[in-house]
């Protein structure tokens, strides 16, 4: 699963919500949801416009947390005990 830390990201530059929202032309409402981890999904323009205004890179907002129990690996070996 993909989670967005924007929050901790904004927090390390002190930028509020609405000067982010202000500085990227992302709507305060859209930039909630991301910050709220409640994104379905991100356009590149949108990351871009954010790691522009944070000076960051996407690594610094996006993190991969991988499930339990789920994955090939975890399957196929689950199939192969069977």
């Amino acid at each position: 699963m993909i989670t967005v830390n924007l929050d901790v990201m904004m927090a390390r530059r002190k930028v509020s919500l609405n000067t982010l929202a202000a500085s990227t032309g992302i709507s305060p409402v859209n930039l909630s949801i991301l910050k709220n981890n409640k994104g379905k999904a991100i356009r590149f323009s949108t990351l871009d416009a954010i790691c522009n205004a944070l000076d960051c890179q996407p690594a610094d907002i996006l993190e991969y947390v991988k499930e339990e129990g789920h994955g090939v690996i975890t399957t196929i070996a689950a199939d192969a005990v069977d």
